[in-house]
């Protein structure tokens, strides 16, 4: 059985750090395509970060030069190192696991989520 826990949520002031993490088991995160996403209230929910088997990274733009995905395969985790955040960063974020960019999204893995509120 696949699981993916998220931690590391809360509440920070503007320009504060959250390092999240995303305790994998039931599959390797050195074979799959890892990412982080996001879902304000009311919005959609978007992806934030991505890393891939290969090691490569992307990132939203919003993400990029504030964010940091890391990947740990010997304790099978994801981790979102989150600097300089900003109100406009509160939401649950969620780890997200899919094989393939051909999986269908039926296939896909997603955690609970956890919560980051930043506040002004």
């Amino acid at each position: 059985q696949v699981q993916l826990v998220e931690s590391g949520g809360g509440s920070v002031q503007a320009g504060g750090s959250l390092r999240l993490s995303c305790v994998v088991s039931g599959l390797k995160v050195s074979a799959y395509r890892m990412a982080w996403y996001r879902q304000a209230p009311g919005k959609n929910r978007e992806l934030v970060a991505r890393i891939i088997p290969l090691g490569s990274t992307n990132y939203a733009d919003f993400a990029k030069d504030r964010f940091t995905v890391s990947r740990d395969n010997v304790k099978n985790t994801v981790d979102l190192q989150m600097n300089s955040l900003k109100p406009e960063d509160t939401g649950v974020y969620f780890c997200h696991a899919r094989f393939s960019p051909a999986s269908p999204s039926s296939d896909d893995y997603w955690g609970q989520g956890t919560q980051v509120t930043v506040t002004s």
